[in-house]
């Protein structure tokens, strides 16, 4: 019997209360069609009412692709658990997204859940565990003793619990029922089975099914097109029939944002570096050439969303991949993909020309396993005590992503940022750069809103290293506080750094380097 039907007839049987796991990473593997299927419902009856829903990702990108911001409907929502969210500003409405005004003025509880978590639970849940215990994540906002992953005042039941075990702390997070899942691959036979030849990452797909099964739930899966059964390899299979429910047919599923289908996504076609896109001259483009300077061959190194995803792009434009070079670098991102460029914006995510691929729980057990010892991230806030925040500032709440488990177990951290946001602009010209106009908003600051990582601590109790890197400015961590290391030429430095920050460094070099003059050429 077939298990194809509509995605109508597949979210008809979602009752009042139940818990909804989705996969999706931005645009990536994204069952778009599932959940705008049951918002549409929820619009036009009523129901069902009062869902959970679990997205160990952030899905969809608010924009041509929804993914979450569907179901971000009062009455249909009661509570989200994600592992990042998404707060672009829409260009052809100039609107954020529905979740983040729900999310501002309180009218869904929301948890953010750093993704490692997020992928590891459903392990604990597939196997019937009682929960998911590590030490990542102390000291951070996920901890309890801090705000335990809320982010609204609605909020209030605690998932995560301080415990001590054999006489060291840890954080769990007691599993509970999964009802519904929805996952995405790119074809299904009439039995379920699924392939993932067109998708460039598989993210939680297996994980959510077993999962689900576990908890005796319905699995849904959408897909591009149904094959005959027995037409495939088995080693391409990635989910068996056994663990899906039921099938939904959308032959217009994107590959990500603004593609379609690209194969070299999918490591079909040789590397070509030459046809990769080029930043444009500006601050991230500095930002970017001076993190690229940290990066080294042969080491693997690990890029998470932002500003620091920039710095392959720009290793590219300066020739460090020509001849086959690209091989000499092992970049990925916390999503699976081994090799190949790291892309930023929307693309982020899957690599160019990648040569391997890890799912998402295998990819953390990859990271928390210390295998990347060099990791380029985004920061927002950076204050006196040396913690960084990406989480939450100001009116955003990304969340952590895949930060808090880069973060602590790499060897060398480097964070990337503008010095200040909110309408700087400076003249890049002659080697260095003059701020124009500064930036309304402060990035070194007393006191961070939240913290996503307690750098300073880490660097004084675990020799990691850190440096900060700005358009302007770069900085050492070190473990009695920040040293300002390099300036950039034609900026002052009392007036230019120093005056902009609410905390000033414990040192500063002298003499204090110049940036390299070539990262602010055309």
């Amino acid at each position: 019997m077939s298990k194809v039907c509509s995605a109508q007839e597949a979210v008809a049987q979602i009752r009042d209360g139940q818990s909804v796991a989705s996969v999706g990473v931005i645009g990536w593997l994204t069952p778009d069609d599932l959940l705008k299927a049951l918002a549409d419902r929820f619009r036009q009856s009523g129901g069902p009412r009062g869902l959970t829903f679990y997205f160990p990702c952030g899905t969809g990108d608010s924009m041509g692709i929804k993914g979450m911001d569907h179901v971000a409907i009062p009455g249909l929502m009661k509570r989200i658990i994600s592992g990042s969210y998404v707060n672009p500003v829409d260009p052809e409405t100039g609107k954020r997204p529905e979740l983040m005004r729900l999310i501002r003025e309180n009218l869904v509880e929301a948890y953010s859940w750093p993704i490692g978590a997020s992928m590891h639970w459903l392990r604990e849940v597939a196997r019937r565990s009682p929960g998911y215990l590590t030490e990542i994540g102390l000291g951070t906002y996920v901890d309890p003793r801090q705000q335990g992953g809320k982010f609204t005042a609605s909020t209030t039941e605690d998932l995560i619990h301080v415990v001590s075990f054999e006489g060291r702390e840890y954080l769990f997070y007691p599993t509970w029922p999964l009802d519904v899942g929805f996952i995405r691959a790119t074809a299904a036979d009439e039995f379920g089975n699924l392939s993932f030849e067109d998708e460039p990452i598989t993210s939680a797909s297996l994980a959510i099914a077993l999962a689900v099964k576990a908890c005796g739930g319905r699995v849904i899966a959408q897909v591009k097109k149904v094959i005959p059964r027995g037409g495939r390899e088995v080693q391409c299979v990635k989910v068996p029939g056994v663990l899906v429910d039921q099938v939904v047919v959308a032959p217009g599923q994107m590959m990500v944002t603004d593609i379609a289908f690209d194969p070299a996504y999918l490591g079909r076609v040789p590397a070509d570096i030459g046809t990769l896109p080029r930043l444009p001259m500006g601050l991230d483009k500095v930002i970017a050439r001076r993190a690229a300077r940290e990066v080294r061959p042969g080491t693997v190194s690990i890029f998470g969303f932002g500003a620091s995803s920039d710095a392959p792009l720009a290793m590219a434009e300066a020739g460090l991949f020509r001849d086959g070079a690209i091989r000499d670098y092992y970049f990925t991102t916390e999503h699976g993909p081994f090799g190949g460029v790291v892309m930023s914006g929307w693309q982020f995510s899957a690599n160019l020309y990648p040569e391997a691929l890890l799912d998402g729980l295998s990819q953390f057990d990859y990271i928390d396993g210390g295998n990347c010892e060099f990791a380029a991230l985004a920061f927002a806030q950076f204050d006196a005590g040396g913690n960084v925040n990406v989480s939450r500032f100001g009116g955003f709440n990304p969340g952590a992503g895949g930060f808090i488990d880069i973060a602590h177990n790499a060897r060398e951290l480097v964070f990337t940022g503008s010095f200040s946001t909110g309408g700087l602009q400076v003249d890049i010209r002659d080697g260095g750069l003059r701020v124009v106009k500064e930036g309304k908003v402060r990035k070194f600051v007393s006191a961070v809103e939240q913290v996503t990582y307690p750098v300073r601590k880490n660097v004084a109790g675990r020799a990691q290293k850190a440096t900060l890197i700005t358009e302007r400015a770069v900085f050492r961590v070190e473990p009695d506080g920040l040293v300002l290391a390099e300036v950039a030429k034609g900026v002052d430095v009392r007036r230019d750094v120093l005056d902009q920050m609410e905390f000033q460094p414990r040192r500063i070099l002298d003499p204090l380097p110049f940036m390299e003059e070539a990262l602010f050429a055309e």
